[in-house]
């Protein structure tokens, strides 16, 4: 029987991985790494999370506390020393500071903190698999292109956020350092969304899409495209990469690829469907950050109450990010047998019934915590 440790099981991705096994009538051990003071406090917190994915009570109440590992990977040390780290047979490595905000545990949890545990799995003798979430931004890619899994050497002035540069070092000292470890390197393009409970379990991005076009004007052109994911893919392709043959040491993205990424002209009409309002193609502007920030003095009225000045360094990242014009390759996936994505168009009137009463400030404050 499978022993398989999950970290980020109260997170948005490493949720909804927890949640299609719990469904899954296999046999199979879970072991979930939770923050928490007790293993009754890290239960109700995993379970309070999944929650939000609509996953019936009875695969609910299939978890009890003995699936609670207490640790932290801003201090792994404390959870080392944990004998059934020795019974683990496969690694799900979710758990990350997901910020594009400048928190100061970024480094210490996704570089220092993941490399010492991904460091103390490769010591467990029964170790199959250890797949670690990345992410496609991980290598710099170059704008209007058709971005395939790539090497792992990037420079940090490449980078626009800490973040990405977190993720791309800890992926090249794990390659380098742990040969043992029986590494598949998986990177998700853009996680935006569920395709059935929209953004319940998670608004984290949604609100750049809602910003722009309700702002009129963006750093992007309407027909650049963007490769976006809902996060129950991600997670069904993160299951299948913890047991599919010959993939270890290997790269992997989790996207949507040439046909499944949408245009932003796309995801305009789809928003205005979905709202019942107008799409902006006919007023919608392409401007720089210097003619964004002049817009500032409007934020309030347009989102709601918000930091104006946070809002306009979400914009300037996001903006970076959005005018790239990039798709990720999915032929790796493709190849072992996965379908393709739903595209972002198909599920995008989830996100916004789930979003409806909730301010643009309110949905963004996941992604700048």
């Amino acid at each position: 029987m499978n022993t398989i440790l999950i970290t980020g099981a109260t997170g948005f991705l490493g949720g909804a991985v927890t949640v299609n096994l719990l469904k899954k009538s296999q046999q199979q051990n879970l072991l979930l790494l939770v923050r928490a003071d007790s293993r009754d406090e890290g239960l109700k917190r995993v379970k309070n999370n999944l929650a939000k994915f609509a996953i019936e009570e009875f695969q609910l109440n299939q978890l009890t506390r003995e699936n609670i590992l207490i640790g932290d990977l801003a201090k792994p040390e404390l959870f080392a020393d944990d004998c059934r780290l020795n019974e683990v047979t496969h690694v799900l490595n979710c758990a990350a500071v997901a910020s594009f905000g400048a928190n100061p545990l970024i480094w210490k949890v996704n570089v220092e903190g993941t490399f010492a545990f991904a460091s103390r799995m490769a010591r467990v003798k029964g170790l199959k698999r250890f797949v670690h979430v990345g992410t496609a931004m991980s290598c710099a890619p170059e704008a209007n292109s058709l971005v395939v899994e790539s090497e792992l050497y990037t420079l940090r002035e490449q980078h626009v956020v800490e973040y990405t540069w977190s993720k791309a070092t800890v992926e090249r000292m794990m390659t380098e350092m742990l040969p043992n470890l029986p590494l598949v390197i998986a990177r998700p393009s853009i996680v935006v969304g569920h395709s059935n409970c929209g953004c319940a379990p998670s608004p984290s991005i949604f609100w750049v899409f809602r910003m722009a076009l309700t702002l009129g004007k963006f750093m992007c052109e309407l027909n650049d495209r963007i490769d976006v994911v809902p996060v129950d893919y991600c997670a069904d392709a993160l299951e299948l990469l913890l047991t599919a043959p010959n993939v270890e040491r290997k790269i992997i993205h989790i996207s949507a690829g040439e046909n499944s990424s949408v245009t932003f002209a796309e995801i305009d009409i789809a928003m205005a469907k979905a709202s019942g309002g107008h799409a902006v193609a006919e007023k919608y502007q392409k401007v720089n950050y210097r003619e964004l920030a002049a817009s500032k003095n409007s934020f309030s009225s347009l989102f709601g109450p918000c930091n104006e000045r946070i809002v306009l360094r979400a914009m300037n990242l996001y903006g970076h990010f959005s005018k790239l014009n990039v798709v990720f390759s999915n032929e790796k996936l493709m190849e072992l047998g996965m379908p393709p994505s739903s595209k972002f168009t198909d599920y995008l009137h989830h996100c916004v019934d789930s979003t409806r009463n909730a301010t643009i400030a309110e949905l963004m404050e996941v992604d700048f915590k």
